[in-house]
């Protein structure tokens, strides 16, 4: 890189704006939509804050997403990336015992690498915009596809050839909105939350439906 001289001094001159990779910056913009969205909400997520924390110019919006409603939508498709990637953390070597994965699946979800402010406020933030803009709706449902296949496929090896055919649907909505409430009781008392109790909470009613395998 050419160098310059400043008060007699040669430094390496700061790369500008436009020669970074197009990547890096719709990633620099990515991170600043979801850390403001942490930090002051939807609302308060102006263009011009995104473009100051991300150090970029408003036009770079334009180029890479097209529009600020375009941005959003790829910000809640990276979010949705960053806790997927937890829970797979999470679950790496759990998969060929259905309790096993289950409850991985839940310690996961819980834990504080997937269940902490900033992602619980950046959630609960798209949730309510999920009406309005399609693109965030499709990577921030309460029934989310993926997690849904992972859970029900688990509790259907668990349930076999059960007398009751809705046994692994029940266990799967049951569990899904035990962790949703989980995590707006994180939202709302954060100070005051009880991981292991939430855990545990969780297994208490799957020993209900699974008095074998989670008593």
């Amino acid at each position: 890189m050419p160098e310059k001289t400043e008060d007699g001094v040669r430094v390496a001159a700061k790369p500008s704006v436009s020669s970074r990779p197009p990547g890096r910056n719709r990633k620099l913009l990515i991170n600043a939509t979801l850390d403001s969205i942490a930090e002051h909400g939807i609302a308060e997520t102006t263009v011009s804050r995104i473009t100051e924390k991300a150090g970029l110019s408003r036009g770079m919006i334009h180029l890479h997403f097209g529009s600020k409603e375009s941005l959003l939508a790829a910000a809640a498709e990276a979010y949705s990336g960053e806790y997927y990637a937890e829970l797979d953390r999470g679950v790496a070597g759990k998969c060929e015992d259905p309790v096993d994965l289950i409850r991985a699946i839940i310690e996961a979800d819980l834990g504080e690498g997937s269940l902490n402010t900033r992602s619980c406020r950046i959630l609960h933030a798209f949730r309510g915009e999920a009406a309005t803009n399609p693109g965030i709706a499709r990577f921030s449902s309460t029934r989310d596809q993926r997690l849904r296949t992972m859970l029900h496929g688990s509790f259907s090896r668990l349930a076999g050839s059960s007398a009751d055919p809705a046994l692994a649907s029940d266990a799967t909505l049951g569990t899904l909105a035990l962790l949703e409430g989980m995590w707006a009781d994180f939202l709302a008392h954060e100070d005051n939350f009880d991981r292991a109790i939430a855990c545990r909470i969780v297994f208490r009613f799957l020993s209900a439906l699974f008095p074998k395998h989670f008593a």
